[in-house]
């Protein structure tokens, strides 16, 4: 990947199918899609977990603290 590869494109965004899957490990509340930032955020736990390459990180170890 390039520096010049936009965050919409179609190999950086995780399939919308498998989002609606996802969960917070944490606290299995449903997680959002910021779509600038390339995170999935829980709110009920307070974290925004990394997404790199289209591929979600749900590992706590990863998270940022909103």
């Amino acid at each position: 990947m390039t520096d010049e590869t936009p965050i919409e494109s179609p190999e950086n965004t995780p399939d919308p199918r498998m989002l609606e899957l996802l969960v917070c490990p944490l606290t299995k509340a449903t997680l959002h899609l910021d779509r600038q930032a390339q995170e999935l955020v829980s709110e009920q736990a307070g974290l925004a977990f990394p997404i790199r390459d289209g591929i979600p990180i749900l590992l706590v170890e990863e998270a940022r603290r909103l």
